[in-house]
């Protein structure tokens, strides 16, 4: 594998699991030094361990300021510097919009919306201190295009995150700070979701199947890598087709 980030400090929060696993074995691989933030200090230490030297894990609060800065100020220590971070860590919960309590909504909001608004502004002001530039990569999701049952936090938490995008690239620009984000679609990241999606997602998924979180880390290293430096204030899926596909039949 090619050594697109060799020499460059990278922070991946959520890093735990799932997808934030996924993405921080990629970057390692391709030579970051990572620093694994999740707030599972457990689940940080093994990420830590299948990526092996130059990785190490820090505890995380996304929904404290004060966590936040200690996790960009700990990067730093560590690596001299911060070049990439990409800010995964969130929440995936539904109630019924009528059932919705507000300790359901702050909850979801806070760590899926206002965490990650921390997350960027702490890194960036990182970066623009380095003067050197850097790139920012939020995971966002389908969710952040469409209703759903359920998904009325969830969803006002992605679709806030991806316009969060387009305005802080909008501002960073001028520090050669890029500002992107993946947005995954039907992934599977548990055993217990099965083999394949469910009927109603199989009735709009093109490429019918689940994707891996492999396959998202991929998207997410692009954005974080030379190869996209014109790119900024985008939100790439990466969702076997999820969300372009209407009408399938015929």
């Amino acid at each position: 594998m090619s050594k697109r980030f060799e020499g460059q400090s990278a922070l991946v929060t959520g890093g735990g699991a799932g997808i934030g696993r996924a993405i921080a074995i990629r970057l390692a691989s391709e030579g970051a030094r990572v620093l694994v933030a999740d707030i599972n200090d457990d689940a940080a230490q093994e990420t830590v361990q299948a990526i092996g030297a130059g990785a190490s894990a820090t505890h995380l609060d996304v929904t404290q300021r004060s966590s936040v800065a200690a996790m960009v100020a700990e990067a730093v220590a560590r690596h001299g510097r911060l070049d990439v971070v990409v800010s995964n860590a969130g929440i995936m919960d539904r109630m019924p919009f009528l059932e919705m309590t507000d300790e359901f909504w702050n909850r979801v909001i806070g760590l899926n919306l206002s965490g990650a608004f921390m997350c960027g502004q702490e890194a960036a002001r990182q970066m623009v201190a380095q003067g050197t530039g850097g790139r920012i990569v939020f995971v966002a999701s389908n969710s952040g295009l469409f209703g759903g049952r359920g998904r009325a936090a969830y969803g006002a938490s992605k679709a806030g995150l991806m316009n969060l995008t387009q305005s802080m690239a909008i501002e960073l620009a001028e520090h050669d700070i890029r500002v992107n984000a993946v947005g995954p679609g039907p992934t599977k990241t548990r055993e217990d979701q099965g083999e394949v999606p469910p009927p109603s997602v199989m009735a709009r998924m093109p490429m019918a199947r689940f994707g891996g979180p492999d396959e998202v880390a991929a998207v997410a290293a692009f954005l974080a890598a030379a190869e996209s430096s014109f790119v900024t204030g985008h939100t790439y899926f990466a969702d076997g087709g999820y969300t372009v596909a209407g009408m399938m039949e015929g």
